[in-house]
């Protein structure tokens, strides 16, 4: 009897340790932006995020809690001011960046998921993925995978693949993250502006558009393909650089052949307003010569991939600099005080 009783617990302990060992197994699978199909855990509770874009929204989600190291080039990539939002991440490993990892240094920190960059490196996305990790690659862009693992795809229809890529993108990142709620208001958010800000300039024919163009340190710029490029069409500018493809440097030359009424400069740059103003080669331009060289506020965040308040402030913010009249009625404090209470959990002025 006891030697039944016996063989019976060892069973029982058997069947339980294999109930135990299940969520071992147990995974999801999704689809990243560059169509890859990549197994997940079934709770993501460590990531680690080797791409600025991607940081930024998982920063909006509030789940920074899950976030044990990201890109080494964050400072550079957000800007010196975005610890204000993010006061952790001076703690946080850096364990890579857009194009490489340290795979040693990676493995330390135990990560569920690591986020990479559509343009990673395709033996930087290996050696991870051999070390056994989870890999899931952002675009915020809707294309083919053939284009969406470049720095400069070609884009068919730049709205159509813009917006549809950030929808999925941010859905993506949620769901991994485990806010997909969150996600959803995020990209319900940016439709509203969207709407008021394509009301107001719907008649202005393109020859009256403002020409803009958008600085960059060492002559780089974007043309088409870019978010960059989206923005400044919707809020009722017109590139000057649209004749480019992507990210790229230009020439002096060009900028002065262009010869801006506008020119931008991201936030993440302020020294460049003061170089563009005193400059010698930039002084026959006129958006120097009368004083329009504006430095984006934090929120208008003009990347090449598009950004949820970029998309819900930015461009409002832009439309409103070029068209002032049109937008008397705009309180950009207002509209950015509630955007951050709302994903970063403060007001705008607390940020600045």
């Amino acid at each position: 009897m006891i030697a039944r009783l016996a063989f019976v617990a060892k069973i029982i302990i058997a069947i339980s340790g294999l109930l135990f060992a299940a969520p071992a197994w147990a995974d999801r699978v999704v689809t990243d932006q560059i169509g890859r199909q990549v197994h997940i855990p079934e709770a993501v509770n460590r990531v680690v995020i080797l791409q600025h874009q991607t940081l930024n929204i998982a920063v909006q989600l509030d789940a920074m809690d899950k976030v044990v190291g990201v890109l080494d080039e964050w400072k550079k990539q957000l800007g010196p001011n975005y610890v204000r939002l993010a006061p952790q991440l001076p703690n946080l490993a850096t364990p890579g960046g857009l194009n490489k990892v340290n795979i040693e240094e990676l493995l330390k920190l135990k990560p569920d998921v690591v986020f990479v960059t559509n343009y990673a490196p395709p033996d930087m996305v290996k050696q991870i993925e051999d070390a056994g990790l989870a890999v899931v690659a952002i675009s915020l862009l809707d294309v083919p995978p053939e284009e969406a693992v470049k720095l400069n795809p070609t884009v068919k229809d730049e709205p159509a693949a813009i917006d549809a890529g950030f929808a999925s993108g941010v859905r993506l990142i949620a769901d991994v993250l485990d806010r997909k709620e969150k996600g959803e208001e995020m990209i319900a958010v940016t439709k509203r502006t969207r709407k008021l800000v394509a009301d107001r300039l719907a008649d202005i024919p393109e020859d009256k558009r403002v020409p803009v163009y958008m600085a960059n340190p060492d002559l780089t710029t974007y043309g088409r393909g870019k978010y960059t490029g989206l923005m400044m069409e919707r809020a009722g500018a017109r590139n000057v650089a649209n004749s480019i493809v992507g990210f790229k440097q230009v020439t002096m030359e060009d900028v002065l052949t262009w010869n801006p009424a506008v020119i931008f400069v991201q936030e993440r740059y302020p020294t460049l307003v003061g170089e563009i103003q005193k400059t010698d080669s930039w002084q026959t331009i006129d958006a120097v010569k009368n004083g329009k060289v504006y430095l984006m506020p934090e929120y208008a965040k003009a990347w090449g991939y598009p950004m949820p308040e970029a998309m819900a402030l930015g461009e409002l913010w832009m439309a409103k600099q070029l068209y002032p009249d049109r937008f008397k009625d705009i309180d950009m404090q207002k509209e950015a005080d509630s955007y951050y209470k709302e994903f970063y959990r403060t007001d705008y002025r607390a940020a600045q």
